[in-house]
């Protein structure tokens, strides 16, 4: 049986990935409705660009399922699996911000490497915990 420090260890990883799954959700809405302005506050260009808004809303879809399924998931086994989804793409999300790193300005790769890499540290920290209960 956990101690009271583990738990509160564990809520604190739960509330996090809560958080992490509504931030989901808002920054998927507004990527929805206005991606130029969300490739643009991102640092990937400004202007009329048709094929990356199509590509900023299709990521828009994907993090209001990610952080839907999460939220909307009735049991603790949904919320397992919606974690163990989001950190692999998180993850994926980390080296492939790594491996453009050439064709980004720096400050663009470290901003989205560090949103990513955080949000893979909070779906670690849940999973690992998940694991060991």
């Amino acid at each position: 049986m956990a101690d009271a420090k583990e738990r509160d260890g564990r809520d604190r990883v739960d509330a996090m990935a809560t958080s992490l799954a509504r931030g989901r959700v808002a920054l998927g809405l507004a990527a929805l409705a206005v991606p130029r302005l969300t490739v643009k506050l991102m640092g990937l260009g400004g202007g009329a660009d048709p094929g990356r808004d199509y590509v900023a809303r299709m990521f828009a879809a994907r993090e209001i399922a990610l952080g839907a399924g999460y939220l909307l998931s009735g049991d603790d086994s949904g919320r397992r699996l919606w974690a163990r989804i989001g950190l692999a793409v998180d993850s994926i999300d980390v080296m492939s911000g790594l491996k453009t790193r050439k064709g980004v300005p720096l400050w663009v790769t470290a901003g989205a490497v560090a949103v990513a890499g955080g949000a893979a540290s909070i779906g670690a920290a849940k999973v690992a915990g998940d694991l060991v209960r």
